[in-house]
Order: structure tokens, then C-alpha cells, then sequence
């Protein structure tokens, strides 16, 4: 009996809900560069950098761990560049039982999913993504009944169920919200930090070689690519952030320079969205160094909002209101 767990280009987590369900000696991991996924719109080609190294570097740190990885990269022969065909190679190539996998996080493919049983013949597992705070039940809970669902209200909830910058039942410095504090045209000059480089290694070089060969109209330039592609990088990402940039980020943190793309922010949504870090680890990160005294309440509180409220919050509408959510337009923009 063998079981399957797919993991997805944004789910390169230790943590993963699947990867908890299964017994690495029984199980066997699929992951699979396909061409459906990289065009289903136009991606930057940095992106799609980012997210086949990232997956690469992932596999070997499974395997590390005593994972058997069934790893399909784009170029691979026989590669039918859909993620249900690449499941229905594996599953007959292992004489798969079950097939696992945590949830997706778009409706696109948790539709698709929804499907893969009955073409497959398997049963099919779809776990929820519990590396959010807010599962969809709670989200469902919380905006039952509300005449209109405020993301203020649902980040004071969030803030209550973590206890990120509360001093027991009340918030730190007696506000939930220090937004009126983070509006100040930024000062400029010639030393604003930037996000911490990390140059290619050979496999990371190898994806940027392939992309430019399999992608040459795609839009965005692959030159100066620097992006973490490790948990490893992905957390020095954060501590450098955490020492250089973000006690200034509530300062900046609507400001705009055209001399400057980043000002203090963080350039870690990457690193969140595809799984090499995790919310709650970046936002206790940034209340120690807040409760350490080298970062203003207005810094850390900004940063954390940004984390615990809006992302939780859109993840929390887009699920509740459905597949068609993507095709409304109130303000009939044209």
C-alpha cells in the first residue's frame, strides 16, 4: 500500500498538513513542474524563477528528511503539463492506494482537484491549509450575521486569538491600530536599505537557463535574479529585515520614491505565499524585536496588520464568497 501526497509550488513547508498525515515510509511525494500552471495567466518570468527553484530546493530537503520524492521537471520527457496528468503517471507508476494533498489555495485548482477521484480511480484527501490562523470555519464564524465584514474587527480578533502585541486582554500602548502614525512622506537619501541578496546557486542557474529557453516572449527581465529559494535564505531574508528595515517600515509604510522601489518594507510576501516561511513565525519575530526595544509600536503593529489582517482577511473573503467573486465588477471598471 503507497500512498501519494502532492505538494504544490506554494506549499514548500516542513509543516505541511499532508505531510503530517503520512508516514514518510509509506508514502511517496510528487512534485511537478508543469506548463498548465506556469501559463494559466502571464507570469513574470522571475517569478516562475522563483517558484521552479524554490520547488527544487524543496524536493532535496524532503528527500534529507527521509522523503521518497517522485520529482517531474518541466523538461522532463513525457511531462503532460497538467498536475492531474501528472498524478495519474504517478499513481500507476507507484500502484498508489490514496492520493493526499493539503488544500489549494485558489478555486481554480480546488475545482480541478475536486475531480482527480473519479479520473484517477483513487480516492483523493484534500486536507485544509492550517498554516493560516484562520481556517475557513473560523472565517465563516466570525462574519456570520455582520451587515459588513470590516477588516478592522476581524484583525482585532486575530490579534486576540494569537496575542501578537497584547498586553493580556488589551492592546500594547491601548490601541489596536497605529495606521494614523504611518503616513509620512518618506525622507529619501542615499542609504535606504534593501532586501538581502542571494546569489544563484547552480541549480537555481540551471531554472533561470530553462526558463529563458522555454519562456523567450514571456514578459519580465530574468537578469539580477536574487530571491531566497531556501527556508534557509528565506529567514535571513527576515532577519535582515527585522535589523535594518523595520524600524522605519511604519514610518514609510505609504510613502513612495521612484528612486526607491522598496523604501523599509520587507519583500517577504514571496516567501510567505510559497510556504519557505510562515506567518506566525514572521510576526512573533517582529513583537520580540518590538518587546526588545530597538522597533517603534507603530513599526511592528503596521507590519503585523499587513500579516494577521489583510492577508487573513482577503484569504477569508475569497473563500466565503466563491468562484465567481473573481468576475464581479461593482464599479464597472473597463
Amino acid at each position: 500500500m503507497t500512498d501519494l501526497v502532492l505538494i504544490l509550488g506554494d506549499q514548500l513547508s516542513d509543516s505541511l498538513s499532508s505531510l503530517r498525515r503520512c508516514d514518510p515510509s509509506q508514502t511517496v511525494v510528487l512534485m511537478a513542474e508543469v506548463m498548465g500552471e506556469a501559463t494559466y495567466v502571464r507570469h513574470h518570468r522571475k517569478k516562475i524563477v522563483l517558484v521552479l527553484a524554490a520547488m527544487r530546493h524543496f524536493a532535496a530537503r524532503l528527500r534529507a528528511a527521509g522523503w521518497r520524492v517522485d520529482y517531474v521537471a518541466l523538461d522532463d520527457e513525457g511531462n503532460t503539463g497538467t498536475l492531474g496528468g501528472e498524478l495519474e503517471r504517478a499513481v500507476r507508476r507507484h500502484g498508489a492506494s490514496a492520493v493526499f494533498l493539503t488544500e489549494p489555495g485558489e478555486w481554480r485548482l480546488k475545482l480541478e482537484a475536486d475531480g482527480w477521484a473519479a479520473a484517477l480511480g483513487v480516492p483523493v484527501t484534500v486536507i485544509e491549509d492550517d498554516r493560516f490562523i484562520a481556517s475557513h470555519a473560523d472565517f465563516e464564524t466570525w462574519a456570520e450575521g455582520r451587515k459588513a465584514l470590516r477588516m478592522e474587527f476581524f484583525y482585532r480578533e486575530m490579534r486576540r486569538r494569537t496575542g501578537l502585541l497584547m498586553d493580556g486582554e488589551a492592546p500594547a500602548g491601548g490601541r489596536w491600530n497605529f495606521d494614523a502614525e504611518n503616513r509620512a512622506p518618506p525622507a529619501g537619501g542615499l542609504f535606504l536599505p534593501e532586501p538581502l541578496r542571494h546569489d544563484p546557486d547552480a541549480g537555481t542557474q540551471a531554472v533561470l537557463e530553462m526558463v529563458a529557453r522555454r519562456f523567450p516572449d514571456g514578459f519580465g527581465s530574468l537578469d539580477d535574479f536574487w530571491f531566497a529559494v531556501t527556508r534557509e535564505q528565506a529567514q535571513a531574508s527576515l532577519a535582515h529585515f527585522l535589523e535594518v528595515a523595520l524600524p522605519r517600515f511604519g514610518d514609510d509604510q505609504d510613502g513612495m520614491l521612484q528612486a526607491s522601489p522598496y523604501l523599509h518594507h520587507a519583500v517577504l510576501s514571496p516567501y510567505l505565499n510559497i510556504g519557505l516561511l510562515e506567518p506566525l513565525e514572521v510576526c512573533k519575530a517582529v513583537e520580540t524585536a518590538w518587546r526588545g526595544g530597538g522597533v517603534p509600536l507603530n513599526a511592528a503593529e503596521g507590519f503585523i496588520r499587513q500579516v494577521i489582517g489583510w492577508r487573513e482577511y482577503v484569504r477569508g473573503v475569497y473563500w466565503r464568497e466563491g468562484p465567481a467573486y473573481v468576475f464581479r465588477n461593482a464599479l464597472e471598471a473597463r
